[in-house]
């Protein structure tokens, strides 16, 4: 598969990126854990057909020490018993947070109460922030296509300012 367009050619998609990268950092400096923070990417790039972000984030949580069972079992997380109760909180609401089109209401009081008896405030506005961020790159690398496969952990850290 070739991509339509190269994100890391182009001098605008560059600046994009670096700004890009710079909201991920802020993420990665919250108290939101990175194991959760991975799930969740990956999570919503699985639902999102975005095989560039599934295989970073796929990835960088084996990098990071996370389980390929746990990592194989993301897609169906509510049949597992391998995720805690503040993961399955935390998958829950990237599903309603990414599949926004398919309900009317969003994500659902239920759901945001759940994640509220896992997460504080500042673990939340993480999640919020991470689930945006990450539809968005799901979004980009799907229009233009961006093969999966090449990424290998830790590539973009120099991004990061």
């Amino acid at each position: 598969m070739e991509a339509r367009l190269n994100l890391f050619d182009n001098e605008l998609a560059a600046k994009f990126g670096k700004r890009f990268a710079n909201l991920s950092m802020v993420l990665d400096q919250s108290l939101l854990p990175k194991a959760t923070q991975e799930l969740v990417s990956l999570r919503a790039s699985q639902i999102n057909g975005c095989g560039f972000c599934a295989d970073m984030h796929t990835k960088d949580a084996a990098a990071a020490g996370e389980t390929a069972v746990r990592l194989n079992l993301v897609a169906a997380w509510r049949e597992a018993t391998v995720f805690t109760e503040a993961e399955r909180a935390a998958l829950a609401l990237t599903e309603e947070g990414t599949r926004l089109a398919d309900a009317h209401h969003g994500v659902s009081d239920e759901t945001w109460a759940d994640a509220r008896k896992h997460y504080d405030d500042d673990q939340l506005v993480a999640l919020v922030a991470l689930v945006a961020l990450i539809n968005a790159a799901n979004r980009l690398n799907v229009i233009v296509r961006s093969p999966a496969g090449s990424y290998e952990p830790g590539m973009f850290a120099s991004m990061k300012s």
